[in-house]
């Protein structure tokens, strides 16, 4: 019988023996794993066996929560790692080489922004372009191109990419396409309905939703042929054609840098993990009341949330997402204060955190696209005035009188 969404991950653990019978997979802290013979060991060195080597690498915790992470995703496999920012290095330093290329969308998250600027000083070239424009990644592709990178609603102004129009594009052109789905969390949007070979997650955000734990995954969908790539170590040739891409990444990124998620961590987005869609739909509503709030008031300028009429990818969001997603970001009308109106917020916590129960707001000018500065800014129309919220699952009256009120402190 076919499961649903929310039933397939609370009862995913039971899909495997569990000890004494516990319905949730128990904490493994250990660093090191014995057998019995030194032949089933070298087995698993060489992967002919299934097992764990060495804590770097995994555990049977993490394992556990990549089982639950690949069946939200409908992927072939999936590994975690230490943060989402390590999830997409780990693709980035794992597949790429000097004189390879990227497309990317303009409209990153800082943090992403940062690491292309060190790949683009490790000798990796780099075009940023208007991603909701299919036809603006087309005219950035070379010979050289091995990957595009999107992801699926922009933050702060939460553009919404041509995410089905790239797709067909990368699978015509045999390009890796990799979305970031962090915004969007698997249940809200599957990147593989659009083609994408690989999904990255910051389990920080949604998945995780509490608060209380790093972490980021890498899904691959089985959808790209990485026969065809010719980065793929030869180490990595003689396994499953339809692996050798995720066990680079794994291999190179947990074994050789370190990026392991925590077995304590794993642990805490697991759990949090199981309310996912609960959580999603009622912060997804509350984010769409505020926007319609914030839109209709007089001291606000413009409203960025994909619920909106007038958001310049409406029809997309609808059509791709099953909700326009839990982030928003307005801008005050000239001459406001955003630090000053934030400063009047009573429920509504400053935090540069997204993707929490917690209702969080941000000014961003001046917080995290500080660093970029005010050209790169103008660039990607990042008003001084802009301030981010993630929206979370409190009241809503509660959420939209907090907003309301603030208002009479500017």
């Amino acid at each position: 019988m076919a499961q649903g969404f929310t039933t397939r991950i609370l009862h995913s653990d039971r899909q495997s023996p569990i000890e004494h019978g516990a319905v949730h997979k128990p904490m493994h802290v250990a660093v090191a794993f014995g057998y019995q013979d030194t032949q089933t060991l070298v087995d698993v060195f060489q992967g002919r066996n299934p097992g764990y080597s060495y804590g770097r690498q995994g555990n049977p915790t993490t394992a556990a929560l990549e089982a639950k992470l690949n069946g939200m995703e409908d992927g072939i496999g999936t590994v975690t790692f230490a943060t989402g920012m390590a999830a997409i290095a780990a693709i980035m330093t794992s597949l790429l080489k000097a004189g390879d290329h990227i497309v990317s969308s303009a409209f990153l998250f800082g943090n992403t922004n940062s690491l292309f600027d060190t790949l683009h000083n490790l000798g990796v070239e780099i075009d940023f372009v208007d991603a909701t424009d299919a036809a603006a990644v087309e005219r950035a592709l070379r010979p050289e191109t091995r990957m595009v990178f999107v992801e699926t609603i922009a933050n702060p102004r939460t553009q919404v990419a041509a995410l089905a129009e790239i797709g067909e594009l990368c699978r015509q052109r045999g390009v890796l396409y990799v979305v970031d789905n962090t915004m969007t969390s698997p249940y809200l949007f599957r990147p593989k309905t659009v083609g994408a070979g690989l999904s990255v997650n910051s389990l920080t955000k949604y998945i995780c939703g509490h608060g209380n734990a790093l972490g980021g995954a890498v899904t691959d969908t089985g959808l790209f042929d990485w026969t065809a790539y010719p980065n793929i170590f030869p180490a990595y040739r003689s396994i499953k054609p339809a692996m050798q891409g995720l066990q680079q990444i794994k291999k190179k990124a947990l074994r050789d840098m370190g990026a392991t998620l925590t077995s304590e961590a794993a642990h805490r987005i697991a759990a949090g993990a199981e309310t996912l869609s609960l959580r999603m739909d009622r912060a997804c509503a509350n984010a769409a009341a505020l926007a319609a709030q914030l839109a209709a008031h007089p001291k606000v300028k413009r409203v960025y949330h994909p619920s909106l009429p007038d958001h310049p990818q409406h029809a997309r969001a609808r059509e791709l997402f099953r909700h326009g997603g839990a982030l928003l970001s307005f801008e005050l009308q000239d001459g406001l204060d955003p630090v000053r109106y934030q400063d009047a917020l009573q429920v509504v916590i400053s935090s540069t955190h997204l993707g929490d129960n917690r209702t969080l707001a941000i000014p961003v000018a001046q917080t995290i696209y500080w660093e970029m500065g005010a050209e790169r800014r103008r660039s990607m129309d990042i008003a001084d005035s802009l301030i981010r919220v993630s929206v979370g699952i409190e009241d809503t009256d509660d959420l939209l009188g907090d907003f309301d009120q603030a208002f009479g402190a500017v």
